[in-house]
């Protein structure tokens, strides 16, 4: 993709903050973080979602981020993170190339992640079970 931000920081066309990079995966600052330290890690081909990346790079993805998280809680006194990826705009992605967000958390940092959870309806944990389990040919 010629117009994606993140394919342009890859390749080098646009600077960045770059903290990791091996031959799948680039890891930067996020320009606009939610707390210091705030961490984007991508592969380095351009995939919009987590089911579009082939098994070696999400493997690399996951590898990748482990070893960023581990560097930005050391770096940031954090206790905790939220390892997190959006997929789709309708989920909140802003750049349609797949990534993760390390955002390191403290106790009492101002953060807040709202998840509007309710129980199913009567009847519905099981339906959404077997429509899941379809989905995946089971």
């Amino acid at each position: 993709m010629a117009e994606c931000i993140f394919c342009k920081i890859v390749k080098g066309e646009l600077g960045a903050q770059k903290v990791f990079e091996n031959d799948k995966v680039v890891a930067f600052l996020d320009i606009n973080p939610v707390s210091w330290g705030h961490t984007l890690v991508v592969p380095r081909a351009h995939f919009e979602m987590w089911t579009d990346l082939p098994v070696d790079v999400a493997s690399s993805l996951s590898q990748a981020s482990q070893v960023v998280a581990r560097g930005v809680l050391k770096a940031t006194g954090a206790i905790g993170f939220n390892l997190l990826m959006n997929n789709h705009s309708c989920s909140g992605q802003a750049i349609a190339h797949a990534h993760y967000h390390v955002i390191p958390r403290k106790p009492d940092d101002g953060v807040k992640y709202v998840w509007p959870a309710k129980p199913y309806p009567a009847g519905e944990l099981e339906k959404a079970a077997d429509s899941i389990r379809k989905g995946m040919g089971k």
